[in-house]
């Protein structure tokens, strides 16, 4: 889990006053990492806790974990597109459409829900793949490739759906992917063993490091992430447990972000991704395929827009015409950018579409116990969106004077 920790580290040798000193200094030359993302959480949290005493309540933190997991999974496709310095607006379309594919086959074609499943992944996947190919093919702009595509995709929706509109979903299957919670025993084991491979994790990290002749990371902040997992882990399964237990849903977004944050930093294809994203000149003069790096992230990007329709759907067993609709696109790329991937491409974290989730999510939720209306909602979301935005200009401008792009 060092990707929610971020890059803010300080040699262990140093005293408090050199390390807040290099804290503010690569913070000014746009180190923050998730640090900003991370103090508005609790800020948030803080004020909407002090506002209504449910807010932090076992209930309540559930319930905000299951609203999250789709949103936070479209979001995880869209880190990967950012990090290629392009954007996806048909994300939303996408997981309606591909959320429908599911249903009317599991519903009104007797298809098996494994298959159904399947299908709707698949319909997403072929969607992101037609998008990229046209993008790279045709040198058509990303942004107008994929505003058309969200205006074709939902005709399409409507299309699938056809003169019902509404399809209420019914199979077990379908419906535990969000309704399914783990047993107290299961929850704690399963804590430990997330603790276990955090420990293990930076130990691989450090032999590497040594081996490869690199200094290694300070004892400091290894220590300091470790004490982060080993609070954090055991305090979250035991407010769950507390009440339903630990979702299905969640472990279903926690693999998506583990596993594509090691397909980033520990693959030639995720190295990749983020040497097109931060000079495509540079990486097609360095032999890098260009154009199938950035074809291959789009489908990936369209897989994903599929799960996290599919996991919208087990969450309100049913897919209809507003599927995808709303604010599922604004509150994606919002997770996203909130949590602290650039805009400009090259620099962020698959772990940022979890923390841009949780902080979306955390204002949609607080801000629905407190009974506001919708219109201060969005103003809210869009406020911290133009935030974040800025944040990551005035960063890109400091890292511009220190050498890096």
């Amino acid at each position: 889990m060092t990707g929610v920790s971020g890059q803010t580290e300080v040699a262990a040798s140093e005293p408090p006053a050199a390390g807040l000193a290099a804290l503010v200094r690569r913070v000014r030359q746009g180190d923050a990492s998730s640090l900003p993302v991370l103090l508005g959480l609790i800020l948030i949290w803080g004020i909407f806790a002090s506002q209504n005493e449910n807010f932090l309540s076992a209930r309540n933190l559930t319930n905000l974990v299951l609203q999250i997991a789709a949103m936070g999974t479209i979001s995880v496709g869209l880190v990967l597109v950012l990090l290629l310095g392009e954007i996806d607006l048909s994300v939303g379309a996408v997981s309606g459409m591909s959320a429908a594919v599911m249903a009317i086959l599991n519903v009104q074609h007797g298809v098996s829900s494994v298959l159904s499943l399947l299908a709707g992944v698949a319909t997403g996947s072929a969607i992101g793949f037609l998008q990229g190919f046209w993008f790279t093919r045709f040198r058509v702009p990303s942004f107008v490739v994929t505003l058309a595509g969200l205006l074709a995709w939902q005709g399409a929706l409507l299309w699938v759906l056809g003169t019902t509109g509404t399809v209420n979903v019914y199979d077990p299957l379908i419906s535990g992917l969000v309704g399914t919670f783990l047993s107290p025993a299961l929850g704690w084991a399963l804590g430990a063993i997330g603790v276990g491979m955090a420990v293990a994790g930076q130990a691989v990290t450090w032999q590497r490091r040594v081996r490869a002749g690199l200094s290694p990371v300070p004892r400091g902040a290894v220590a300091a992430r470790l004490a982060v997992v080993v609070v954090l882990v055991p305090a979250v399964v035991g407010l769950l447990n507390a009440d339903r237990g630990v979702p299905l849903a969640l472990l279903l977004l926690l693999g998506f972000v583990i596993g594509f944050d090691l397909l980033l930093r520990r693959t030639r294809f995720g190295r990749h991704i983020l040497a097109v994203g931060g000079n495509a000149e540079a990486a097609r003069r360095a032999g890098i395929r260009v154009d199938a790096i950035r074809v291959a992230v789009f489908t990936l990007c369209g897989a994903l827009a599929a799960a996290g329709g599919i996991l919208a759907t087990s969450r309100l067993l049913a897919v209809n015409q507003s599927s995808g609709g709303g604010d599922v696109l604004l509150n994606a790329v919002a997770a996203a950018v909130i949590g602290g991937t650039s805009l400009f491409g090259g620099r962020g974290s698959v772990w940022s579409a979890l923390t841009g989730a949780l902080l979306i999510g955390s204002i949609s939720n607080g801000m629905d116990l407190l009974a506001l209306p919708s219109s201060v909602k969005f103003m809210v979301t869009g406020a911290a969106l133009l935030a974040a935005v800025t944040i990551d200009a005035l960063a890109r401008s400091g890292r511009q004077p220190a050498g890096r792009a």
